[in-house]
């Protein structure tokens, strides 16, 4: 899995917690532990596909612009993810005699598409909304 998935999650939840305050790249990147241009670039595709909108300049920053119980995990994920389950090398060739090495990559792509679309089922079935609302309850049950 890729860290701008995980990145995009953060700052989403982050954003919506803030509600109508609007946080800078080195705001959000704080809290991630990353640095702020990573933070841009992930919030750059994510504003493009309309999950925030930016106000440049002093004061300004990105608020979350959608409704977090309409975004899933599995729309994050296919935005910035998919396909990071299958690895960029696989064992054999269908060139190779041998017949284990001339089938491995066939197979093992099939194996990892079932997974990919398993992923993908369960990522659907979590909103933005659902990890908000365990980031609260964890705040509550272990508050400082």
């Amino acid at each position: 899995m890729n860290s701008e998935f995980n990145i995009a999650v953060h700052c989403l939840t982050l954003l919506s917690l803030k509600a109508e305050h609007m946080a800078n790249s080195e705001e959000i990147a704080k809290s991630v532990c990353t640095h702020p241009a990573r933070i841009r670039k992930v919030l750059g595709i994510l504003r493009k596909h309309g999950y925030v909108t930016t106000k440049e300049g002093v004061g300004g920053g990105y608020l979350l612009n959608t409704e977090t119980a309409e975004v899933t995990l599995g729309d994050l994920y296919r935005l910035l993810a998919q396909g990071s389950l299958k690895p960029s090398w696989c064992s054999g060739g269908e060139e190779l005699p041998c017949e284990v090495a001339s089938n491995m990559k066939g197979i093992m792509s099939q194996i990892y598409n079932g997974g990919e679309q398993a992923l993908e089922r369960y990522l659907d079935g979590i909103t933005l909304a659902d990890v908000k609302q365990q980031i609260e309850d964890a705040g509550t049950e272990n508050p400082e």
